[in-house]
Parts: structure tokens; C-alpha cells; sequence
């Protein structure tokens, strides 16, 4: 790594909780909870919220970057996360830094430098971001998806959830890395949606912004799978297709546990809310998600009307 020079990358996966009904706050503080000695972060406003306490992986492997022989040795941060009582998200983040000996030191030097992983050798910044956020990554390159996994995973083998989702929804996977520079405004370079359940962001952004970019991108991965989630119940309810019943029944359980929760930016800083604005510029998330909100209710609206056809015409007409 040149000298100076920090890369800050990250995998958020996000799916439904486990459970039938949306968990209460206290509930959600029981499944992400830890140990009694770290307590987790909750929030009520603007939409209940509650963060575990952090906990740290050791790695000592190689980097995703052809032909070079840089090793990252440190120890990367991961933490869950309920939405709603009912969104449950697992985010891994690492700092790189250049290390300053060419050797490795005692673990304790690296556990003293929470989320942080030194890089020896040489690396080249905007190619490794490049190859981070890539698909495909070599099996002995650092690679922060299997963190985020058992994060997710441990919390859904909880004993206080009785395994009966109200709907179907596949995991997504948020993979994004961001160039600290000294001065620069925070922005998304590129966004991709790499298949049905993988997405890929870089971003760039300055040393004191990283909190904030760290929280956009949990928040946009939250969005991204209720949006993703929707438009699959959308095409699972086959409306037009189906009789008018069927689809209300398929799409129900959409609106009693989706709807609601959208709200995008509600939470972050005004960082985050830039990027959230420079994001809506070209995939347009918040006008996909209000276009298929507005097609459910019109929907509803017209099954209901058509219900009512039928009650009275049934009954003769007569109120």
C-alpha cells in the first residue's frame, strides 16, 4: 500500500428474521445479546432499531489481487442488527492500513487495533478496491462473506424465534468497498447489481466520514432487500393473472410486514443522506418501490370493489 493511503471495505447480508411476528424491542436486545458485560444499542425513532455489540475475527491470509504476494494480518469487526423486529442484517467492516514492519507481530499488537487489518507488502488502493467488490474472489484472498454469514446464522438459530416467517424472502448480499482521501465529498462511484442476490458498490469518501458511509451502507442494503423482497412477491402473486382473491391473499403478507418499514435515510447522518441522493439518480430505488406500492394497493382497491360487485349483485341489488 502506498504510504498514507486506507481502504475501508465490507459485506452486509440482510434478510427476514426467523420468527412469525415482528419482535418487541426487549425481545430483539435478548436475540442480539452477546454476553450480560456488552449491552446492545437501541433506537425507537424513526423506526425501532437495535445494534449488537461488535465482535472480532483474526485473519492472516492473502489479498484479492493477481500476482501479488501482500499478506492482510489483523482482525476484522462484525456486528447484527434487527430493523423493525423483524429485518435482521450481519455487517463485517475492515479497515486496511500499510503496516509498518515487513514482518508479523504478536496478535496482541493487531487485538489492539479493533477492525483493523495491516497490510505487508506493496498493493495498489484503487485496484484492490476494484478486485474487493469483484464477484469472484480467489479461496486463500481476504474475504469478509463468510463473517457476515455466521453472524446472521447465529442469530437465526436463536431460541427465541419459532421458525415461522410470514413470508418467503432469499438473503441478499451487499458487497462495497470505500478510497479515504484527504478532502474529498463522499460519493458512490458504482453501483451493480451482480446477480439475483449479490450487489456491489464503490465509494469514495474522506477519513471523517467513514461512521457515516458505514451506515449508509447497511441502511441502503436494508432497502435494497425490502425493494428486491416486494418485487418478488409481486411476481409470485401474478396479478392480471391470477382471479383477483389469490393475489390479495399472495400480497398480504407484503403489506402487513414490508410497507411500513421503508424509509430510506431516516437514520443516518446528513452524509448519508447525500449519498442516498446521488444513488436515486440512477437506479431509482424509492421510485421502483413507490410505483409497486402503488400497484398493490391498486390492486386491493379494485379486489375490494370487485367483492363488492359481487356481494350486491348477489343480494339483488338491494343495500
Amino acid at each position: 500500500m502506498t504510504d498514507g493511503s486506507t481502504l475501508i471495505f465490507g459485506e452486509v447480508h440482510t434478510g427476514l428474521l426467523q420468527h412469525s411476528t415482528a419482535l418487541s424491542p426487549s425481545s430483539c436486545e435478548e436475540v442480539l445479546a452477546l454476553s450480560r458485560s456488552e449491552r446492545v444499542r437501541r433506537f425507537e425513532r424513526p423506526i425501532a432499531h437495535a445494534v449488537s455489540p461488535e465482535t472480532l475475527t483474526g485473519v492472516d491470509c492473502g489479498l484479492p489481487v493477481p500476482a501479488s504476494r501482500a499478506r492482510a494480518v489483523g482482525t476484522v469487526a462484525c456486528r447484527t442488527s434487527i430493523t423493525g423486529g423483524q429485518i435482521l442484517q450481519g455487517s463485517a467492516l475492515v479497515r486496511l492500513t500499510p503496516s509498518a514492519v515487513t514482518h508479523r507481530l504478536p496478535w496482541s499488537h493487531y487485538l489492539a487495533r479493533p477492525g483493523r487489518v495491516e497490510v505487508i507488502g506493496k498493493v495498489d488502493i484503487p485496484e484492490l478496491a476494484e478486485q474487493f467488490v469483484h464477484p469472484e474472489h480467489p479461496a486463500t484472498a481476504l474475504d469478509v462473506r463468510a463473517i457476515s454469514a455466521r453472524a446472521v446464522d447465529a442469530v437465526q438459530a436463536s431460541r427465541r424465534l419459532d421458525r415461522r416467517p410470514p413470508l418467503r424472502a432469499a438473503r441478499t448480499r451487499l458487497r462495497w468497498a470505500a478510497i479515504l482521501a484527504d478532502h474529498p465529498s463522499a460519493d458512490v462511484i458504482r453501483f451493480r447489481m451482480e446477480n439475483p442476490t449479490l450487489r456491489t458498490a464503490l465509494l469514495s469518501c474522506s477519513r471523517a466520514e467513514v461512521a457515516s458511509v458505514v451506515e449508509f451502507c447497511e441502511d441502503f442494503a436494508l432497502h435494497d432487500w425490502l425493494l428486491t423482497t416486494l418485487l418478488r412477491t409481486l411476481e409470485r402473486s401474478r396479478i392480471g393473472v391470477s382471479a383477483g382473491p389469490d393475489a390479495v391473499r399472495a400480497l398480504r403478507p407484503a403489506v402487513d410486514h414490508l410497507l411500513h418499514l421503508w424509509m430510506p435515510g431516516a437514520r443516518g447522518t446528513e452524509v448519508s443522506a447525500g449519498l442516498w441522493q446521488r444513488l436515486e439518480r440512477r437506479p431509482g430505488l424509492n421510485r421502483q418501490w413507490q410505483v409497486s406500492v402503488e400497484r398493490i394497493r391498486d390492486h386491493m382497491a379494485l379486489a375490494t370493489i370487485g367483492l363488492l360487485e359481487a356481494l350486491l349483485g348477489g343480494s339483488g341489488g338491494r343495500a
